[in-house]
Formats: structure tokens, C-alpha cells, sequence
């Protein structure tokens, strides 16, 4: 099972080893994939490292009246009292394949319409009286697999009835798994868990979801809420899309694998204890013959191979190759502007200063104050975050600011500092024990 590390920052496994959470957005695997197609998926995600996947048991996609591929519904009558067995039967197989893959299910137990019809499909079917029953039976059959809870599904809290299906959903989930799991929220666009849950007992770490247009500060997300008390763990959670319009427009162009890079790379920098990747068309499952939701240009076996998602474990493998648990936000290392927008540069090192990663999202020049970092001598490194690969940039002296000018073949680079004297790996190269 997972917990949160002694330092509140991190996730680990029980045995106090690191788990980096390396999430996609499956909200609709449940509901569109049968078992083969699942199956396929979840080996391609398996392989690119990736070790959550975000999936929903009450889809949003008409969730509750579109039967899945075997022609089952969820529940009976709509009454999430009276779960439907072959439908769980269903999600169970491919729960236990993401088991079999060493891959977490992050499981939504319904998307936020179901207790809040803001906008979407719907129907509200949630009291707090039936949300606490219907957390007991999934807390209760998925006790023993690897699952981590999240709450919400991109809904505002706006009454206290809505408050009271959420805290009753969250006891149910806790007396059926036995507090064994994990539980987090995911919000609307735009805001983040804590805003309405984190003072919560039940809530283990914070989620934004900084939304899908380009150049989202999600730094500055990731900032409010590391600095909050008392300490918990944050992510973005559903940042841009890859193959999205940006802001939803069309005419802004669709957001590519460099945007999904930059929020990658700003929010872990800015202290996420992991990350979210997320594909548009992916999602959704979408295929030909069905109503795409948002200008999807293809279907979800064409952008399961778009570069994005291939280059996400990368910053996964960076980070396992230094001291993982006592990584921190350092912003104090970039002399001078540290930029907005595209321009912006995001830092973080060890908390003894032995190693620093510098996210360059431009080739422009960044001055690095190396006082910071100990060592008379520091190893350098640009690390491609599209590649995983990392060039050796040779030794500098540690005697304070120093300019680094990364390569000017592709715009972001990782520039990577050791003190030499502590002999890391390469970059990327190998976990470090």
C-alpha cells in the first residue's frame, strides 16, 4: 500500500521506499474499452513508465445510461445502492490489469455530475445517505488492490449538500477499505482540492487541475499550495491536454508534447510530489462513430502514440536517479528574472545541495547561483526531456553565480548539477538507492 512520507511531501510505499506518481487520464476506460482494447492500452502506458491511471466507475460520458461494450450499466434503477455486478465484473478485470502491470488505479468513484449537474449529462443521483453505502461496497471490494481514491470529477462544491454526499463518500470509502488507501480530490478547472478540503482528515494530498490552455503558471499552483498548513503533498492533476485546443479555441492552435513538457517539468520543479499527463482524445476513448467531445481530430489508437506521453517518464527517471525524498523547491537559485510564460525557468535541488535540476524551457542564457549547492566542483549536465539522454557539459568551479547557455537544438533543456564529489549516476540513468 502507499502512504505519505514522514516529511508530508512525498508518497511512498509502506516499506518507506519512493512512489513517484506518474498519472494519464483514463476517465472513460470503464465505461468505452472492453477487455482486449484495455488490455493494449494499459501495456503501452506500462511501458512509457506511467504508474496511475485517473479512471471514473460513473463515467461522464452519459455514464450511467450508456452501457459499456458488453451491454451493462453500473447500477440498477440508477440507485448507487444497487450496484450492478457484471458492470464491476468488468471493472474489476481491468483494475486487476492495471495490478498485473504494476500500475495504481486512480478510481473516481463517479464524475462530479452525478452530485452536482452544474453542466453535463447527469442525472444527480447522490444524498449523503447512498454516497456513504455506495463508498462502503467500493472501499469494501477494492480493499486489497492497489487503488488510490479521488473524490470530485471537476464539479465546484457549492451547498453544503454537496459538502455532506462528499465527507459521507469519503467515511464510506475509509470503513470499507479499512483506511487502507489513499484518498485525494480532484476539482474543477482552474482550482485545486484544497481550496474546500484541506483542513479534511480524509484528505491524504492536494490536486489542481490548471486547465487546458497554454502557458498555465501551474508553477504558481503547485507554490500556493506546497506553502499551506498543515504540510501535504501536491500535484497538478489535469493540466493541458496534448491534441487540445488551447483555452478550448480552436483558432489558438492545439496544445502539443513541448506544452505538455513545460507543465511537467514547472509543477515537479515547484515541489509536486508527482504528476498528471493527459491526451485529449485518450480521456474519452474516442473512436469514429462517436460524438467527440471537443474538436478531436483523432481517435484514441492514433494518440495513444503521440510523443507526449512516450517522453513523461523521463522526468520520472531524472528524478529516481538523485535522493528523491529530499528534493525542494529552490526559486533562490536563479539570479536575476526567472520569467513567465514560455520564458520561464523553474528550479529545484536537494535540501543537503548536492545536486540541482534547472528547467530551461527557451535556450536562453540562466545564471545560477552555485553558492547554494555544496562541493568545490560541480558536474554538469543538459538532460533532453525529450529523449531521456543526458550530455556531459563538463566541471565548473563553485564560487558563486555562473551563466549556462543551454544547446540550441531543441527550445527546453534540464541543466543538471552534482557536486562531483558525491559520484551520482548519469542523469536518467539508473534509480538511485
Amino acid at each position: 500500500m502507499l502512504k505519505v512520507s514522514s516529511n508530508k511531501r512525498y508518497l511512498v510505499y509502506d516499506d518507506g521506499k519512493p512512489f513517484f506518481y506518474l498519472g494519464d487520464t483514463t476517465w472513460e476506460i470503464f465505461h468505452r474499452l472492453d477487455r482486449g482494447e484495455a488490455e493494449w492500452f494499459l501495456r503501452d502506458r506500462a511501458a512509457k513508465g506511467f504508474t496511475v491511471m485517473q479512471s471514473v466507475v460513473l463515467a461522464e460520458e452519459d455514464g450511467l445510461n450508456d452501457p459499456n461494450p458488453y451491454g451493462h450499466r453500473p447500477l440498477i434503477d440508477n440507485d448507487p445502492t444497487r450496484p450492478n455486478e457484471a458492470y464491476f465484473e468488468h471493472v474489476d478485470y481491468i483494475v486487476n490489469v492495471m495490478a498485473s502491470l504494476g500500475i495504481w488505479c486512480g478510481m473516481l468513484p463517479t464524475w462530479g455530475d452525478k452530485w452536482n449537474a452544474k453542466w453535463g449529462v447527469g442525472p444527480e443521483i447522490f444524498t449523503p445517505e447512498n454516497a456513504r453505502i455506495y463508498g462502503e461496497f467500493l472501499g469494501r471490494r477494492y480493499k486489497d488492490k492497489p487503488v488510490i481514491w479521488i473524490l470530485g470529477g471537476d464539479r465546484p462544491v457549492e451547498k453544503p449538500e454537496h459538502r455532506d454526499i462528499l465527507n459521507a463518500m469519503a467515511a464510506g470509502l475509509r470503513a470499507g477499505d479499512e483506511g487502507r488507501h489513499l484518498i485525494t480530490f480532484h476539482p474543477m478547472g482552474g482550482r485545486s482540492s484544497a481550496e474546500d478540503w484541506h483542513a479534511a482528515d480524509w484528505l491524504d494530498f492536494n490536486m489542481w487541475q490548471s486547465g487546458h490552455a497554454r502557458n498555465t503558471p501551474n508553477w504558481k499552483c503547485i507554490e500556493h499550495d506546497y506553502a499551506l498548513a498543515p504540510t501535504k503533498p501536491c500535484m497538478d492533476g489535469e493540466p493541458a491536454y496534448e491534441d487540445h485546443p488551447s483555452a478550448f479555441n480552436i483558432e489558438n492552435g492545439y496544445l502539443e508534447a513541448y506544452d505538455n513538457r513545460k507543465s511537467l517539468y514547472w509543477a515537479l520543479f515547484a515541489g509536486a510530489h508527482g504528476h498528471t499527463y493527459g491526451c485529449h482524445p485518450i480521456w474519452q476513448f474516442f473512436t469514429l462513430g462517436k460524438n467527440p467531445k471537443g474538436f478531436c481530430r483523432h481517435t484514441w489508437q492514433e494518440a495513444m502514440h503521440f510523443p507526449g506521453s512516450g517522453q513523461m517518464q523521463y522526468a520520472k527517471r531524472l528524478i529516481e536517479s538523485r535522493p528523491f525524498l529530499s528534493r525542494i523547491p529552490d526559486q533562490s537559485l536563479i539570479v536575476g528574472d526567472a520569467g513567465e510564460g514560455t520564458h520561464h525557468v523553474q528550479a529545484t535541488r536537494d535540501a543537503d545541495g548536492s545536486y540541482a535540476f534547472v528547467y530551461c524551457p527557451t535556450v536562453k542564457p540562466v545564471t545560477v547561483d552555485l553558492n547554494k549547492l555544496r562541493g568545490d566542483v560541480l558536474e554538469v549536465h543538459w538532460y533532453d526531456p525529450r529523449t531521456g539522454a543526458a550530455h556531459r557539459a563538463g566541471r565548473v568551479k563553485n564560487d558563486g553565480p555562473h551563466e549556462f547557455t543551454p544547446p540550441r537544438i531543441w527550445p527546453d533543456w534540464v541543466l543538471v548539477l552534482d557536486d562531483a564529489s558525491a559520484k551520482y549516476p548519469t542523469p536518467g540513468s539508473t534509480k538511485y538507492d
